[in-house]
């Protein structure tokens, strides 16, 4: 196959392959905590620490083939939604994440998957450590070379000096490079083509697919959407918005 891309292609192939090798067996350890969920019909709470990181968290919810019991802990002050400048200054304040996850009220022993491959501004640390304060089980997908990488005494750091895979439960690693570009050409002396987003939309659905799986072997039926802009899609939504509606403060 001719590659046009720059060598594109072939990474988001090989981050691919890679998450789907070396962390199959932290996929299916989280999926089994959300399994566990919905056997005892429990929200999956989804929330992104800052910026493109929150996409993801759009990405699972209300989505057709998706599950229905997302709880996206969705704040637009941090989201790409915002004015860039402003989200980024935001995703940097300590205690925000913190009051997102108060608002949420998530209860001991509830599931949150936390998205955000550098792991360690204010915004992912804080919302970690609040979760885990409320007994939440946390699935961090982000990156170990970010995490690694950033000097320990970088200034954009939360306070407490904590990464955090430090504080999750299962760790799932995005393999998201320092810098996220992967993509140099020739006599232009900037990195181009991120590739956070491709990887973590990709774990984001495999995390469904193995719940999926696991709540069949125990046999229970897990929910799912339907879509909506086909013949019969809203029927088939109706009892599972009628169920979820007064749960998820999104829908």
């Amino acid at each position: 196959m001719t590659d046009h891309s720059n060598g594109y292609l072939p990474k988001v192939f090989e981050l691919l392959e890679r998450v789907e090798t070396e962390q199959y067996a932290n996929l299916q350890a989280a999926a089994r905590l959300m399994a566990d969920a919905i056997q005892k019909d429990q929200l999956i709470h989804v929330y992104g620490g800052g910026g493109h990181t929150t996409l993801p968290v759009g990405e699972m919810f209300f989505r057709a083939g998706g599950l229905c019991n997302i709880d996206p802990c969705m704040e637009t002050g941090l989201s790409v939604f915002n004015q860039a400048q402003k989200y980024l200054a935001l995703e940097r304040c300590e205690n925000y994440g913190r009051a997102i996850m108060s608002y949420y009220d998530i209860q001991p022993g509830e599931v949150l998957l936390l998205y955000h491959n550098i792991g360690t501004n204010a915004a992912t640390i804080d919302a970690a450590l609040a979760a885990k304060e409320r007994g939440a089980v946390i699935v961090a997908i982000s990156s170990a070379a970010w995490q690694k990488g950033l000097p320990a005494d970088y200034p954009l750091r939360h306070s407490s000096g904590k990464n955090l895979n430090e504080l999750a439960d299962v760790c799932i690693d995005d393999y998201n490079p320092l810098g996220d570009t992967v993509v140099e050409l020739p006599g232009f002396g900037t990195p181009i083509a991120p590739i956070s987003n491709i990887v973590d939309f990709y774990i984001a659905h495999r995390l469904e697919i193995e719940c999926a799986k696991e709540c069949l072997a125990r046999g229970v039926q897990p929910p799912f959407w339907h879509s909506a802009n086909v013949p019969g899609g809203d029927e088939a939504n109706r009892e599972y918005l009628k169920k979820y509606s007064p749960r998820i403060k999104m829908l």
